[in-house]
């Protein structure tokens, strides 16, 4: 019989797999969907084969799976044409569809939680550092998946290498990326540490 936290991770698992099958169908370029979901695919294998090892919360998986639709959705239309950042652009008068922004800072955000749980339950880290590095990590992770969205462009062809890049004709998007993702992160530890400090402080408030 399986217990109530493992059905709940099959069903993150089988809700992941049903939304990559949906953007597999007719994505706007098909090669770059496929480059582009190389990396979580792998991520999730990665997740599978380690989770008895290193067991992550239910809240952790959860956050992970909501980022992982969030970045399917992005790369099956391509960044620039996401329905949702479409009608935000509308709707807000902005010059470019945000939805690639909002998934950068989603990056941070979402993820940034899983990294204090590993680092605290995993490796052992206390004090100021389980806040610190997770923050860190995600500084260093958006910047190395920057890195690879340049080195995808260099390596095909041009029209796929703007695509693959999602500039939309912002010479600082990349910078901006990375600063999504580190604003997500900071704020993601600032609530951590928040719930942290009001756990350890309501024993001693019902002690009164």
């Amino acid at each position: 019989m399986l217990s109530r936290n493992k059905l709940g991770l099959i069903g993150l698992l089988a809700w992941y797999l049903a939304i990559s099958i949906w953007t597999a169908q007719s994505p706007a370029d098909p090669q770059f969907w496929l480059l582009a979901s190389i990396l979580p695919a792998v991520f999730v294998v990665v997740l599978i084969a380690t989770h008895r090892v290193f067991p992550l919360s239910h809240a952790s998986y959860l956050f992970i799976t909501a980022f992982l639709t969030l970045h399917t959705i992005d790369v099956h239309y391509a960044y620039a044409g996401v329905p949702a950042g479409a009608w935000l652009q509308q709707a807000s008068d902005l010059n470019r569809n945000h939805f690639d922004r909002i998934v950068h800072f989603s990056f941070g955000f979402l993820p940034a939680y899983p990294l204090e749980e590993l680092c605290r339950l995993g490796a052992g880290v206390r004090g100021w550092l389980v806040y610190y590095l997770p923050v860190m990590t995600v500084l260093g992770l958006s910047g190395l998946w920057e890195i690879i969205e340049s080195w995808v462009a260099g390596a095909v062809h041009p029209e796929l290498g703007i695509t693959s890049l999602g500039s939309q004709g912002d010479m600082w998007d990349a910078q901006k990326d990375m600063a999504s993702a580190f604003t997500g992160a900071m704020l993601s530890m600032a609530v951590t540490l928040d719930v942290a400090k009001r756990k350890r402080e309501t024993p001693n408030l019902a002690a009164r």
